[in-house]
């Protein structure tokens, strides 16, 4: 019996210096799948050479660009990326584990996202284990909702754990992390004021502190050392700019 194809989908935007890595990653996957939103670099050319089916969409939201990718893709197990995540080897191993016996008795896996700080990887606090559903069959789920930030997969039907992580690259440099912030801060106070809700004081104020201090202590996020630190206050700037954006929408300002 034939093994179960996997198309990895992939959206892009000026990822010239990570698709490579990424895409070396998914040399196991049957298909690999890129969307991508008008890159200025040569993003496409490099994902192509490595065999990939390139296509060019405009960007309207992370869900809507991943469900896109996820409906282009030639086979119904799919496995999604971004540009900056790479699939381990324990993680691949699962993988291959799991269809090796057909995917039994699930819709979906979901496996933990370690992510690279400023040269290390954090392994305590808020940033990890960032449990992720990304490998799933697409006929019983996908990128669902109306929510085009922080953008999940959902699956009707059982959702099993597979051992290794997905290496995650997120920021090149401090200052691409605090533009990043800022525009998902915007993107969720957005979201958040289209669906009727509006700030308190007590969110603006006390959210933010709550955040620290559930991944930096509860959690642990101190063990990771200098890194966890500055993570976990640069977090927590996050939190008080999504609210503070959406007290000024309720108080018809532009933020």
């Amino acid at each position: 019996m034939s093994r179960i194809p996997i198309s990895a989908c992939i959206i892009t935007f000026n990822e010239a210096d990570r698709i490579d890595d990424c895409l070396a990653s998914l040399a196991f996957c049957d298909e690999v799948v890129v969307v991508d939103s008008g890159s200025a670099d040569d993003t496409r050319e490099r994902a192509q050479a490595r065999g990939a089916r390139v296509l060019v969409r405009p960007f309207d939201g992370f869900r809507s660009q991943k469900a896109f990718a996820v409906e282009q893709a030639s086979h119904d197990w799919v496995l999604c990326l971004d540009a900056d995540e790479r699939v381990d080897a324990t993680l691949r191993a699962s993988i291959e584990a799991a269809r090796a016996q057909d995917f039994a008795g699930a819709a979906g896996y979901r496996f933990n996202r370690l992510s690279e700080y400023f040269g290390a990887y954090l392994r305590h606090g808020n940033a990890y284990p960032d449990r992720v559903l990304r490998l799933f069959d697409r006929r019983r789920g996908g990128w669902r909702g109306r929510r085009e930030i922080h953008e999940a997969v959902s699956v009707d039907g059982p959702v099993k754990r597979l051992r290794g992580d997905l290496q995650h690259h997120p920021y090149r440099s401090l200052a691409e992390q605090l533009a990043k912030q800022e525009r998902y801060a915007q993107m969720m106070a957005e979201h958040l004021y289209a669906q009727g809700k509006r700030a308190t004081l007590r969110q603006i104020l006390l959210n933010p502190c709550w955040r620290f201090v559930r991944g930096y202590v509860l959690r642990g996020g101190f063990l990771d050392g200098w890194r966890g630190l500055l993570y976990a206050l640069v977090r927590i700037e996050y939190v008080r700019r999504k609210f503070l954006k959406l007290w000024l929408m309720q108080h018809g300002q532009r933020p």
